[in-house]
């Protein structure tokens, strides 16, 4: 399975801060033996992240995309926006999930507004900015994530 991950952080997109939560997922994915084909961090603008998540989906480049960041309720945080321009249909429980497993180590969870869909044969899933966040919710989230993956490319 092929993995895309976006950071959308403009601070990591212009270096001035170090991709840890991108690092993260990529080393969960590979952990569960799935390949990531693309790794790179995008500032926070609506139409830039929707414009490569699209590109990504519509040219069959990965079967998952992954986005770390942009997601809280900053007034420049948008990757829940883009997601949603771009999908053709919503996984609402893929971040309900997400949000009811986190609530139990912190209450800041309840302020991620993360979401996730399918475009075309493709699952994007939008997963918190933080590292130690991240790497909460994919280890709790993937297996599921995976399955949903195989059935959306008729594996399963």
């Amino acid at each position: 399975m092929k993995v895309a991950i976006i950071t959308a952080n403009t601070d990591v997109y212009k270096g001035r801060e170090e991709n840890a939560s991108g690092e993260a997922i990529k080393m969960i994915v590979e952990e569960a033996g799935l390949e990531t084909i693309f790794m790179r961090p995008l500032p926070l603008d609506r139409e830039v992240l929707s414009a490569v998540m699209q590109r990504i989906a519509d040219n069959h480049l990965a079967d998952l995309i992954l986005t770390t960041g942009g997601s809280g309720c900053g007034p420049n945080d948008c990757t829940p926006e883009a997601t949603m321009d771009i999908v053709e249909r919503p996984v609402l429980g893929i971040p309900e999930a997400m949000r009811a497993h986190t609530m139990k180590l912190t209450k800041r969870s309840m302020l991620n507004r993360s979401a996730a869909g399918i475009r075309g044969d493709v699952l994007i899933v939008n997963l918190p900015g933080k590292a130690q966040a991240v790497k909460e919710s994919l280890r709790y989230l993937l297996p599921e994530i995976v399955h949903a993956v195989q059935v959306i490319k008729q594996e399963d």
